[in-house]
């Protein structure tokens, strides 16, 4: 491909993304791949410069352009050369009055959103690129003797059980992962499992456990634990299966009829020592490792995701016994997800008491602990522990 005609495929995929990102459609990197199946003439050369046009085209704008082309002409405005000069199989000439899309780091709406701890000075923390981080299972391996099979390996400065790679490390194909003694997941992801404070033969519901990260790291902390892993979402859940197989750990799935959810976890009331509500969210504090998510948040869907935390922070009340714990954590770096959600639940709750997460990591944010890219080289987490009267 010459270089006009990666700029070209570029812009295809850019409207393909935007699109995507207005109609709640597929990820940027499953766009990038689609576009290349059917085009097996480009070469790996050609597939990692298109990659790499397209996601520079996405950390540059903060608000949705109306088009890939436009996407694509404001990064020309910062790289000349990048040509629009009408050359076969590449972008037409651009035209004056032609509209170019405007460099930001966020959407304007969602700054007053924003933590205040999260200042302007971080933002740009938000869009570097990640890591790629592994948690040891310490239920069949020691984290020394894994970091010592991964040479480009650094111990994680706060997560106990982590290591940090190279964002570019494989390790699907590595014997370690196979063999379940490692898997990825973010530091700050690792925190919020330690923050349970899983130990011995204790009772854990996982009430939102997607594919089940969290409750497989909580399972290698407390392999006498009885876990048991909660979600809605039939495809995620499934997934939970084959990964705990691979890990040796030995957690319940229990799939939930959406609208049903109270009655399908009536026989759980009272018995939880720890409710993990790892709840749906903006995805703010994951912007690095998917910047077009600022395309997909609107107010309307974050006014959605706030709601359904508070619901499933009430769905979770009745299951914790007398002085048991609830584990309340975000992927976010907006106040009304973290801190302001916990504070409207202590304020309809107000015999629960607040207690340490476990880890001094992070800063504190109203009752609970915020973890941010800038601050903790973490993705954006908040996390707070709350406890039930006795």
């Amino acid at each position: 491909m010459t270089p006009s005609a990666r700029i070209q495929a570029a812009i295809e995929i850019l409207d393909q993304v935007i699109a995507a990102a207005r109609d709640n459609g597929p990820p940027a990197d499953a766009l990038v791949k689609l576009h290349f199946k059917t085009r097996r003439y480009a070469g790996s050369k050609d597939r990692r410069a298109v990659r790499e046009l397209v996601y520079r085209a996405i950390r540059r704008s903060g608000e949705r352009p109306d088009t890939g082309r436009a996407a694509m002409l404001g990064l020309g405005v910062d790289d000349a050369s990048l040509a629009f000069d009408g050359a076969p199989h590449g972008p037409a000439v651009r035209s004056e009055g032609e509209p170019v899309a405007a460099a930001s780091i966020l959407p304007r709406w969602i700054e007053h959103e924003l933590s205040p701890l999260v200042t302007a000075d971080e933002w740009p923390a938000l869009l570097d690129r990640a890591p790629l981080d592994l948690r040891v299972n310490l239920a069949r391996a020691d984290r020394d003797s894994v970091a010592a099979a991964f040479p480009t390996a650094a111990l994680t400065r706060i997560s106990p059980w982590g290591l940090r790679l190279p964002a570019d490390t494989r390790v699907d194909d590595r014997p370690e992962f196979a063999a379940g003694l490692a898997e990825v997941q973010d530091e700050g992801s690792q925190l919020i499992a330690l923050a349970c404070g899983a130990a011995g033969d204790i009772t854990i519901v996982d009430l939102c456990a997607g594919a089940g990260g969290k409750a497989l790291a909580l399972a290698a902390a407390a392999p006498q634990a009885t876990i048991i892993a909660c979600d809605t979402n039939r495809a995620r859940l499934s997934q939970l299966g084959p990964r705990a197989v691979r890990a040796g750990a030995t957690i319940t799935t229990r799939l939930i009829d959406a609208g049903r959810e109270a009655a399908m976890l009536a026989d759980l009331a009272g018995k939880a020592d720890v409710v993990l509500v790892d709840a749906p969210c903006s995805g703010s504090g994951t912007w690095r490792r998917n910047p077009e998510g600022r395309w997909r948040l609107t107010p309307d869907r974050l006014d959605r995701v706030a709601r359904l935390q508070q619901r499933l922070l009430e769905l979770a009340v009745p299951l914790v016994r007398p002085g048991g714990a609830l584990v309340y954590a975000v992927c976010s770096i907006l106040d009304r997800e973290g801190a302001g959600q916990v504070r409207d639940f202590l304020g309809r709750h107000s015999s629960w008491l607040s207690q340490d997460v476990g880890f001094d990591a992070g800063r504190a944010d109203g009752a609970g602990r915020l973890l941010t890219p800038g601050h903790d080289s973490t993705d954006g987490f908040f996390v707070a522990r709350l406890v039930a009267p006795c």
